[in-house]
Order: C-alpha cells, then structure tokens, then sequence
C-alpha cells in the first residue's frame, strides 16, 4: 500500500485543536502515581468518541483501547501519572491550570508526558480515518499508571495479567523531537548498619552507627568515577539520596544507620553486579554493613498491590532493527531525516524490552528536560508530527516485514 504522506499530516493538523482540549483537560485533572482515576475516565471518553472498537480498564487501573482487529498488535504506551509541583513559587503559572499560546500548552504533566498519550490516541483516530487498518494488525493504546512511582510496573501487569504481548511497542516519553531507542536501566538499593546507643554525654561508650555509615558514604562516593562506560548509553552512576538514623534520643549516641543510593545502570551491567560492587567495598565488610534491594508494593488507585523488586533494566534495540528502520522511514518521508539517541531517564521501556525483551522504539512530543521541572510545556506542533508519524509506522512496517 502507498501512503499518502502529505494527508496524513494534513490530517493530523486538522485534528491539532482537538489534541489542544484534551491535553489541557488531562492537565486539569491532575493524577499523581495511584491517583490517576480522573484521568482514566477522561481518556475513556475521548478513545470511545473518537472511535475505538475497545475500550477498558484493568485491574491495576491502567486504561487500555483497541483501535482495528487485525492479528498483530502494535502497541504505543504513555503513562498518565505525574510527578508532583514541587515548590510552587517556582511556577510562573498554575500548573493544573495550565495555559496555552498560539504554540505551547503549558502544565505538569504536558510533556512529561500526557502529550504523548494525545497523539497517541490521535495517531490511532487517523489511522482509522484513512483507512490505514487492515486484518494485518491493530493498535493498542495505553494510558499506564504508577511509572513516576515504579517505572514499567503497569507493563509487568499488562504482559503477565492480560497476557497482551504486542508485536513491538512505541514509547511516547518526550525525545526533543529525535527518535530515541535505549536507556540506562537503575535500581534503588539500601544499605544498613547497626550500632550500640549510649549516652551523648559519654560516646565512649557506645558505638555509632552515623560515624561508620559516614565510612561507607566515602567509599559510595568514589566507586561512582570507577562505574562502567558505554559508548552508546554513557557511564552507569550512582548517588546517595536518603539517609536515615535511629536514636533513642538527640542526647545518644545513633544506633543505627541506612542510606538509599540510587544506581543507573548502563549497558553490560545487572542488579547483582551493582549489589556486589557495594558488598566489596571495605567499610561495609568493615562493618557488616547489610546491602539490599528495595521492593515496591505500594497500592494503585484500585487498590491492586502487584509487588516487585526495585529493578529496572538497562535496555537498548538495534539502529538496524526493523523497528528502528520503519520508525525511521516513517519520521524521514514527513519530517525529514531524524537524529537517533537515547533517553538520560527511565521509562517503561525497562519491563517491555529489559525484562520481556518485546522491541521498544521512542517518539514523544515535548523535550526531555521539561520533565519534572517548573513550568512545564509541551508544543503544540509536536503534538501533531507525532500523531503523523505514529500514524504511519505500522503500514511501514509491515511492508517492510513483507519484503524481508
């Protein structure tokens, strides 16, 4: 099949108003991880009146729609969570109120990244309005929840719970207008040492847990500049982002002591080897320092707990992948020829690819640097050349598929 290319964008620009409403209404229904419900039902209304042949929600809340009936299925995600405001002074607006111009939409959550479900869910009606679906595939949008919380967690619900494995997946996190296909994988990971209390009068006497852990942090801090180097994902890292004590009083010596470091793991490295690099360290043998893994288990909106460990895996999909090529043809025969990276954060992608291996491909409106700062935007002709290029990619594809 040929694609008209000039109408798809002319249909996605004609569809650039109705984007602007609903992202400026999923903005206003704010939604921090496990309170999302607005937001689901929001997203319902606009997939069911734009056309979808199947709309529901799962029992993690996760809202989820069918557009065509056809064998495969090409699935493109965003998650509907946020982060919260932070310090409000810092907004030159309100940030559930948004705003919008001739050219951005602004609010938490526009880039990062409710703009990418609207074009998602716009990219599908375009689909369907130029007759792009077939019995070859159809789409699966999905408006995922808790990802700010615990990234990829709606993913290991979707696959192993609704036994939905698609075809491959399209990431809709924001990629400053490139095509991104990997990241950093991390892992949230605690170390524990213990103490005796005495009497802050007579420290002598006791043994205190803050003064080994100040050991351990020196050692935490230096291994950082010895971590791993890719030349495609960069260097994993590590930081201390939480400490703890515990004390019978602010007159005692501590007996105890925890920190939380926060790892990024590039490629090459797993849970067990960056668990093992600060098992070695000598403080925490020194010490008999205990070295975990966190787990998450916090209850969604509907109340479902689907635990997990703390462990999001590095993931990355060829250049030469035949995902990668149709999303690149289909960016170069409307928008000319894209540049190809990677994301700094984490996204959903750690479940799809880093633990089920399903190819994982990203394209999102809006810039990677709005997400979680003040004054958030996204751009509105962003929204539109992702609706576009989404709308191509699975006949692309496809006939790629077909002539391999």
């Amino acid at each position: 099949m040929s694609l008209d290319f000039n109408k798809i964008k002319e249909t996605a620009e004609s569809y650039k108003a109705d984007m602007t409403k609903f992202l400026r209404d999923l903005i206003r229904a704010k939604g921090e991880s496990t309170e999302e419900k607005e937001k689901v039902y929001r997203i319902k209304e606009e997939m069911e009146k734009v056309g979808f042949n199947k709309v529901w929600i799962d029992g993690m809340g996760n809202i989820l729609g069918y557009m065509g009936n056809g064998d495969m299925t090409i699935a493109f995600d965003a998650h509907i969570d946020t982060v919260g405001v932070g310090e409000i002074n810092n907004w030159t607006f309100d940030p559930y109120e948004g705003y919008e111009d001739d050219e951005t939409i602004g609010g938490r959550g526009a880039s990062d990244q409710l703009g990418g479900l609207v074009s998602a869910v716009y990219g599908a009606k375009i689909m369907k309005d130029l007759g792009l679906l077939n019995d070859k595939y159809k789409v699966l949008v999905t408006g995922t929840v808790q990802e700010e919380d615990c990234d990829g967690l709606c993913w290991q619900y979707i696959i192993n719970e609704g036994k939905i494995r698609p075809e491959f997946v399209v990431s809709t996190e924001p990629t400053n207008n490139n095509i991104y296909r990997g990241q950093r994988g991390r892992m949230e990971i605690r170390v524990d040492v213990k103490g005796i209390s005495a009497h802050g009068s007579a420290p002598e006497r006791g043994d205190n847990a803050i003064y080994k852990m100040a050991d351990i942090i020196k050692e935490v801090q230096a291994l950082n500049d010895r971590l791993h180097y890719d030349p495609f994902l960069g260097k994993g890292t590590l930081t201390v982002s939480e400490i703890f004590y515990s004390s019978p009083s602010r007159c005692a010596v501590a007996d105890g002591c925890s920190i939380s470091i926060d790892r990024r793991l590039t490629d090459g490295e797993t849970y067990l080897s960056a668990l093992k690099e600060i098992e070695d360290l000598p403080s925490v043998k020194k010490y008999d320092a205990k070295v975990s893994m966190y787990k998450y288990d916090r209850p969604s909106w509907t109340g479902c707990v689907y635990p997990t460990d703390c462990y999001f895996p590095t993931w990355v999909i060829p250049e030469d992948h035949p995902v990668t090529k149709a999303m690149a043809e289909a960016y170069r025969s409307m928008y000319g020829e894209p540049k190809i990276d990677k994301w700094t954060f984490s996204t959903n992608g750690v479940a799809i690819m880093g633990r089920e291996n399903i190819p994982v491909i990203g394209l999102g409106p809006g810039k990677e640097e709005e997400a979680h700062a003040p004054n958030e935007k996204t751009w509105k002709a962003d929204l539109v050349k992702c609706a576009a290029i989404y709308a191509a990619l699975p006949t692309i594809y496809i006939e790629n598929k077909n002539k391999a």
